[in-house]
Formats: structure tokens, C-alpha cells, sequence
């Protein structure tokens, strides 16, 4: 069968209002128009057709509903006790095959699968670079909360800010955050809220996802992974500002810099879902030597 015709696309990231392509500037690729047809044909079907979109949008709504600014320090203080028991990236890697991704209910194989297509993506394109590989297997680690009972919608999908007025790019913005507490307190609801013009991104709160807990489990472990790397997990799911464009007012010149890592990063992540399925029991022997190098042992998840 034709690779073309068997590409496995993740919804959340099809039912975008565009593909921008400030998604890939600063980096060497181009979708090709096929890739770029192909990604936004779950767009034309509304969810009343499709029940799998409709799921998608569920997702979303519930995520858009709950996430407010005392529900993400709740959840920070929560996963920041680090309790949930101590495993090597291995075993993380087989906690992820439990999962099935409610914003991505196209996928046919086991999220281990997707980890290692994204990493041999990058170690084709870069493989000088043994850290942005290893980024490429680990950055969906932080699903490993689904596992432990968290509700999807505060696992999956966007992220966007929580405590200022959101993003106009966000998935959904125009219906999915009319419940949402946050919406009727004026504190959060101007440009920039509770933040401080320019004040970085590291000085903000993202809504609650895999992305921040992966990064407080790299930070809490003292992973030897460089800044860009850290960077790349924490905001690699925060496609309101790598792609939209938005939040961009409280970014400052360290953010502005990593943000060519991250398109670099999305590339790879994007487009390497296929059903051409890497042998795990192959790689896994050069993939366990970079951890290895940059995040050995058991870590405290």
C-alpha cells in the first residue's frame, strides 16, 4: 500500500483553523501540497458527521470548560509531589500503550510507536544531534497521567494560557469556553491578565497537559538534557503561539529564541505518524544508550 495512502493524522492537529506556515519558519522544511491537502481534510467533515471529530471536540470543550487559573495551581501541586512511583523512560514508554489519545482517535498503534517515529524522524534529519533525538522519543511522557486516572482533557490536546484573555487561534475558541469560570472575571480576561507584558513564558501558567508534567519530572530528576530540549517538552502541544502566532506580547527574547527549536521540533512530531512501523526490539539497544547519556536510571514521576 502507497505511504500516502495509509499517513495517520492526528484530528486535534487537522480541525485547526489554518496551517499556518509561521509553523515552519526558521526551519529547512516545506509540507508538500499532498502532506498540507491531506492534514486538513478532517476540516471539512462537521462533527455531527464524524463521530470520531465529535469526540475530538468533546475533548476540547471539557478541557475548555474546567481549565482555570485555580484548577491548573491545584494540578501543579498535585503532580509536583512526585508520588506516583519510580520507572526508567523504558517503562514509561509501556505505561503510554494503555492509553488511547481521545484527541487523536485516528491512530491505530500503540503511542510507543508513535515515540520512536518521531525520534527516527530527527535522527534522519539531525543525527548529530543525540538530545533532539532523544526529545523526539520521550515528549509524550507526560501522557503517563492518563494511566493514573487523570481525565484525558487535562492530559491531551492544545494548551493554551490560562489567566489572561485566550488566544484566538486556540481550537474550538469560538464555542468551547462559554462555561469556563474564568470567562466572567475581569482579572483574567484583558490582554495580558495576571502577567506582566514580556514577562516570558516560563512566568505564566499553561493550561494543565503532559507537556508541563513531563518538564517538572525532567526539571525534579535533573535530566542532562540542554535548555532546548526542556523547552521543546514544555511547549511543543502550545500551538496557539509556535503556530497561531498568539501570546506573543508575553514572550520575551529567551522564548523568541527557543521558538525555532520548537517549529524545528513540530516538523518531525506532525509528520511522522504512519502505519510503517519501526522494530522496537532494533532500536531500543541505541535508544537506551541515550538515556543512558542524558536521563539514566529510574526517575520520580
Amino acid at each position: 500500500m502507497d505511504q500516502e495512502t495509509v499517513t495517520i493524522l492526528d484530528p486535534s492537529q487537522i480541525y485547526r483553523p489554518d496551517v499556518s506556515e509561521k509553523q515552519f519558519e526558521g526551519t529547512e522544511f516545506k509540507p508538500s501540497a499532498k502532506e498540507v491537502q491531506t492534514f486538513r481534510q478532517f476540516a471539512e467533515h462537521s462533527p455531527e458527521d464524524d463521530p470520531q471529530l465529535a469526540k475530538v471536540q468533546n475533548t476540547y470543550k471539557l478541557m475548555h470548560t474546567h481549565q482555570t487559573v485555580e484548577y491548573v495551581r491545584k494540578k501543579h501541586e498535585q503532580w509536583g509531589k512526585f508520588d506516583h512511583g519510580q520507572f526508567s523512560i523504558m517503562q514509561a514508554l509501556e505505561f503510554i500503550n494503555t492509553i488511547i489519545d481521545e484527541s487523536d482517535p485516528d491512530t491505530s498503534v500503540p503511542n510507543i510507536y508513535h515515540a520512536f517515529q518521531t525520534a527516527e524522524r530527527i535522527r534522519e534529519r539531525h543525527p548529530d544531534k543525540d538530545w533532539l533525538i532523544l526529545t523526539g522519543l520521550i515528549h509524550d511522557l507526560g501522557k503517563v497521567m492518563a494511566a493514573w486516572g487523570e481525565p484525558q482533557w487535562s492530559v491531551v490536546g492544545d494548551t493554551f494560557v490560562v489567566g489572561c484573555a485566550y488566544g484566538d487561534s486556540i481550537v474550538y475558541r469560538k464555542t468551547s469556553f462559554d462555561d469556563n469560570p474564568d470567562l466572567k472575571n475581569p482579572a483574567y480576561n484583558s490582554k495580558c491578565g495576571i502577567y506582566e507584558e514580556h514577562c516570558g513564558l516560563a512566568n505564566v501558567m499553561m493550561s494543565w497537559g503532559h507537556d508541563e508534567y513531563l518538564y517538572k519530572v525532567m526539571v525534579e530528576n535533573s535530566c542532562k538534557l540542554p535548555e532546548e530540549a526542556l523547552y521543546i517538552i514544555r511547549y511543543h502541544s502550545f500551538y496557539p503561539w509556535h503556530t497561531g502566532g498568539d501570546y506573543m506580547h508575553l514572550c520575551n527574547n529567551k522564548d523568541l529564541e527557543m521558538l525555532k527549536w520548537i517549529r524545528e521540533f513540530n516538523q518531525f512530531d506532525l509528520y511522522s505518524k504512519c502505519d510503517s512501523l519501526p522494530d522496537l526490539d532494533a532500536l531500543q539497544p541505541f535508544y537506551q544508550t541515550l538515556i543512558d547519556k542524558y536521563i539514566p536510571g529510574t526517575l520520580k514521576w
